[in-house]
C-alpha cells in the first residue's frame, strides 16, 4: 500500500460498539507489527460529537459522515430480535440510510450483523452479492430483491462493499483487509498475537519459530533479516556483515540461544516461511519457492521433506486451511 487507508467507524444511536472497538484494535496491532501507519481509524456519525451506543457506552464522533474524507466505512450492527424490530430501526434511522445512499462511490462500505440491513436499505448493495445473519435471510430476500443474497456464506467481499454475518462479523472483514495489506509473515504473527482463528495444528519443526516468539534482541534482528532475504543469498558472512559482527561471534551467539548452527537456524526460518504460506494460502508450492528466493524448487522441496518428513503437498493436506 502506498498510503494510509482511512477507515471510518460509524456510530449511530444504540449501535453495538464492541465490534468497532475490536476492529480498531486489530488495525492498530497491524500498524504496531509492521512499524507503519497502514491503517487509520476514526469515529464518524451524522453529526460530530458524543453518540450514545448500546450498553450505556458513549463514544465521540470526530467527523461527520458527509464531510469526512475516508477510504472506507465500517457499519456496525444494532440490537434486534425480529425482522419487525429491524424495520423499525431502519425507519428511525432514515437520515442515516439516506446519507449512506448518497455516499461517494470512491469510499468502500463494509457492514456486519444487522448493519448489513442499513446498507441494503441504502441501495448500496443493489446488484451485488451479499450475506446477512441467518435469521434475517428470508426477510432480507423478500425486502431487497435486487441484492444477490448469499446467506450461506459467512463473509462476502466485493470491489466496493463487504458484508459479514453475526455479531463477530467484523472479524472476517478485518482479517481479509489485513491479509491483503501485509506479508504472510506479518499476518501469521498477528493471528498469534491477537488469538485469531488459525490452523489448530503446526509441525513440531516450526514451534516457536515466528518472529514474535523470538525473545532475544539478536534473534529478532536475525530473524527479521532472514525473512526479508532471498534464501539463495543467505550466507553466514553476509548475515554477520549486515548485523555488524564477526562470523565467529554470530555463530557463537546463535548456538547459545538456539542450539543450532547459523546455517541450520537460517534454513529453518526460511522453511518456516514456506510452511506458513502452504498452510495459510492456496498459492502453488513452486510459486512460494520462487517468492522466497530458493535456488530451485526441487532443492526447497528436498530440504522441506528432510526437516518435516513431509512433502509440501502432504504438509498442506495435513496442516493447511485450504
Amino acid at each position: 500500500m502506498s498510503k494510509t487507508l482511512r477507515v471510518g467507524l460509524l456510530l449511530f444511536p444504540q449501535c453495538m460498539p464492541a465490534g468497532l472497538l475490536s476492529f480498531a484494535d486489530l488495525l492498530h496491532a497491524t500498524n504496531r507489527r509492521t512499524g507503519r501507519e497502514i491503517f487509520e481509524t476514526c469515529y464518524v456519525a451524522l453529526q460530530a460529537g458524543p453518540v450514545e451506543c448500546a450498553n450505556d457506552v458513549t463514544l465521540q464522533a470526530k467527523y461527520t459522515l458527509a464531510n469526512s474524507e475516508l477510504d472506507a466505512i465500517l457499519v456496525p450492527g444494532f440490537w434486534a430480535e425480529s425482522a419487525e424490530q429491524v424495520e423499525k430501526t431502519l425507519a428511525n434511522h432514515a437520515n442515516l440510510v439516506a446519507s449512506l445512499s448518497s455516499h461517494s462511490r470512491r469510499c468502500q462500505l463494509w457492514s456486519y450483523c444487522t448493519g448489513v440491513c442499513l446498507l441494503a436499505a441504502s441501495g448500496q448493495l443493489k446488484d451485488q452479492p451479499a450475506t446477512v445473519t441467518w435469521w434475517l435471510a428470508e426477510a432480507m430476500v423478500q425486502r431487497y430483491k435486487k441484492v444477490h443474497w448469499r446467506s450461506e456464506q459467512n463473509c462476502v467481499f466485493n470491489e466496493r462493499t463487504a458484508t459479514a454475518s453475526g455479531v463477530n462479523g467484523y472479524l472476517p472483514i478485518a482479517q481479509t483487509l489485513i491479509e491483503r495489506n501485509v506479508s504472510p509473515e506479518v499476518f501469521r504473527d498477528l493471528i498469534k498475537l491477537m488469538v485469531l482463528p488459525r490452523p489448530a495444528l503446526s509441525h513440531t519443526a516450526f514451534q516457536a519459530m515466528s518472529l514474535i516468539e523470538q525473545s532475544g534482541k539478536l534473534l529478532r534482528k536475525l530473524h527479521a533479516l532472514l525473512e526479508q532475504m532471498p534464501a539463495e543469498q543467505i550466507t553466514v558472512k553476509v548475515l554477520a556483515g549486515k548485523l555488524g559482527m564477526s562470523e565467529r561471534t554470530l555463530a557463537r551467539k546463535v548456538r547459545e540461544e538456539t542450539g543450532l548452527a547459523v546455517g541450520s537456524y537460517a534454513r529453518r526460518v526460511k522453511l518456516n516461511q514456506v510452511s506458513e504460506r502452504i498452510a495459510l494460502t492456496s498459492v502453488p508450492v513452486s510459486t512460494i519457492s520462487v517468492e522466497l528466493g530458493f535456488s530451485s524448487d526441487s532443492n526447497m522441496r528436498r530440504m522441506f521433506k528432510e526437516l518435516t518428513g513431509l512433502t509440501p503437498v502432504e504438509y498442506r493436506q495435513k496442516f493447511g486451511c485450504y
